[in-house]
């Protein structure tokens, strides 16, 4: 039977949407049904709608490509009732017999409240920040730690020769999963990150512990929501986005940390932001491969009437997991982990 669904990519953008989106693109068409993509997340669905017909034609060579060929924002429709009216009414309108939504954990959260509702949602998890709970990984995890620690290998070097400290800043903002991931790959001499309030004396102690033990350079790796106690962030100014989160960039962790460390302890310290360098790029294998792999749960979960839920990793296999259980909690850091790059400090 013929059926028309739609997909949305929302919030952050980061590598591995395209490859989610043309696994949707592709396995909706083997059913022979018809896609419309809504441009820039839920703004598409607002107003009079944004949408575009997706053919196979359409997703032809995404598969490499970083970002998202739909576009996304961080809006936010369940801040006005009127704005729920309108993407209800856009969905009728379209005739859709679904929604695929990939996002992170504010995407989702629009997208199981909206399944309360009556509307027919299945989620797809995507977040650089690994912080969906219910799934092992997300979409555009395993690429950005790969750039953290392509990064970390570049900046020993120049550590190394100039006998520094370089304080590494990453994304992060309420799990440490980029900075402890990337930290441990790269060879980080220290990770802080927001599960573990670390006070600045002991990061500096342990820098002093390493100069005299002969090793006169360190990486540290600083999630940008991390908490030093010991030293005052800038002020956020307000500055919040459509789902109330404060802008972190503001908080210029890294530049306070770096200015901090080399006050206390008199070694010359530098800070590298890698920012959004951290979402760009192609996927990774893995991420190209999970991507692919959710998209084309996500529309078997559509034919089968499996509305309300989201395709997850569970080890090796996709199962399903309900949006509202996905979404009830941050999925952070398991310390074991971070134990483990302690004993590489």
């Amino acid at each position: 039977m013929t059926m028309r669904i739609g997909v949305l990519t929302g919030g952050g953008d980061c590598p591995g949407l395209n490859a989610a989106i043309r696994a949707v693109v592709r396995r909706a068409e083997s059913f022979g049904w018809e896609v419309l993509g809504f441009k820039n997340g839920w703004a598409g669905l607002l107003g009079e709608g944004d949408a575009e017909q997706m053919t196979g034609r359409s997703v032809s060579g995404i598969l490499p490509m970083g970002g998202t060929i739909l576009g996304t924002s961080r809006t936010n429709p369940l801040r006005k009732e009127e704005h729920v009216q309108q993407v209800m009414d856009n969905l009728q309108r379209y005739e859709l017999g679904g929604l695929v939504a990939i996002g992170g954990d504010d995407t989702l959260s629009v997208t199981a409240r909206l399944f309360e509702r009556g509307v027919k949602t299945v989620g797809v998890p995507k977040t650089m920040d690994n912080d969906v709970d219910c799934t092992d990984f997300t979409i555009g995890f395993n690429s950005a730690v790969s750039i953290v620690a392509d990064a970390l290998d570049k900046l020993h070097t120049t550590a190394f020769s100039h006998h520094r400290v370089l304080v590494v800043e990453v994304m992060g903002r309420d799990a440490g999963w980029v900075a402890v991931v990337g930290g441990l790959a790269g060879g980080a001499d220290y990770i802080l990150i927001p599960e573990v309030p670390t006070k600045l004396s002991d990061v500096c102690d342990h820098l002093r512990l390493r100069r005299s033990r002969g090793k006169d350079f360190s990486i540290i790796v600083v999630s940008e929501g991390a908490e030093v106690l010991g030293v005052e962030t800038a002020e956020a100014g307000g500055s919040v986005d459509a789902f109330g989160h404060v802008r972190l960039d503001r908080r210029a962790i890294g530049e306070v940390l770096a200015r901090a460390i080399e006050k206390e302890t008199g070694f010359e310290t530098r800070v590298t932001v890698l920012g959004h360098l951290q979402r760009g790029g192609s996927p990774t294998v893995f991420d190209r491969v999970l991507a692919t792999r959710l998209g084309v749960a996500a529309v078997d979960y559509v034919r089968d009437g499996r509305f309300g839920y989201m395709p997850a990793l569970a080890g090796t296999q996709i199962v399903p997991v309900k949006l509202s259980d996905a979404v009830a909690r941050s999925r952070t850091v398991d310390l074991e982990l971070l134990e483990v790059a302690r004993v590489f400090y």
